[in-house]
């Protein structure tokens, strides 16, 4: 099993070059760092909501290469490989990149915040993926795909790609009391800040009888709220719910565990 933290993403991309070089790049860019505190500029500071800048982007870049890596070893095929020259490490690259820019556009706003971060993640794509990939077909699909993973990690927005789904998924992930502690300190208390506060873990884990497992430790029943309303919601229009069953725990025993994700 293993954690949703900061530290993930370094580990899931060591040793892979392409990934590395565009980690390197975007950890690197002045512009980019300054979108991210940016983001949070206006949704921590001014609407008082959970963490949305570089720790979220990095987390969610890292879940989502490790759910990534527990669904290829359950032989899950990806939808963009075999597409314009595509492997499955610019698969990785895909995922990488959409889980790292998915919320860029909330340095505009939160509402409709998807599809300016398109906008926004397109420019600096353009700028980018040709230092790695060159430019060409290749280069341009795998902007076109990542765009897709950034507009659709919305729960609003059907995903149409594993790809997108992993993003979506990854982003749910992210929902343990440290990402609350700065709203909560700002005097914001509604069932949001609450319930995250609640969660004291999150695991992703090679499922039983599903391919992907999402493990999540609560601390009181407050913490269901944010499985089922947060992760829950994003996983519906995932298009992968069907591969993951969600566990929640308390006190180390299994208290619910959720494998229907319709909305009703």
């Amino acid at each position: 099993m293993t954690k949703v933290s900061a530290h993930l993403l370094r580990e899931k991309v060591r040793g892979r070059e392409r990934l590395e070089a565009l980690l390197e790049l975007l950890e690197g860019s002045e512009e980019v760092q300054d979108y991210l505190e940016l983001c949070n500029e206006m949704v921590v500071k001014r609407l008082y909501y959970n963490d949305h800048g570089p720790m979220h982007a990095r987390i969610v870049a890292g879940a989502a290469l490790e759910i990534f890596d527990v669904l290829r070893a359950s032989g899950v095929r990806f939808s963009t490989v075999g597409l314009d020259g595509i492997r499955v490490e610019d698969a990785m690259a895909i995922t990488m990149l959409g889980a790292y820019l998915h919320d860029i556009g909330n340095m505009v706003h939160r509402t409709m915040h998807h599809l300016t971060g398109v906008m926004i993640a397109d420019r600096i794509l353009s700028e980018t993926l040709p230092k790695v990939y060159g430019k060409g077909r290749t280069e341009r699909r795998i902007r076109a795909e990542v765009l897709h993973c950034i507009l659709s990690h919305d729960e609003t927005v059907q995903s149409l790609t594993v790809e997108a789904g992993i993003v979506k998924v990854a982003d749910g992930t992210d929902m343990s009391e440290g990402r609350a502690r700065i709203p909560y300190r700002h005097g914001k208390s509604d069932i949001h800040a609450l319930s995250a506060l609640a969660i004291s873990a999150v695991e992703i884990v090679k499922g039983e009888t599903r391919p992907l497992e999402i493990d999540v430790h609560i601390v009181n029943e407050a913490g269901v709220f944010q499985v089922e309303e947060v992760l829950g919601r994003k996983i519906a229009t995932s298009g992968i719910e069907d591969l993951i069953s969600v566990r929640v725990y308390k006190g180390g025993q299994l208290f619910k565990e959720v494998t229907d994700f319709r909305r009703r």
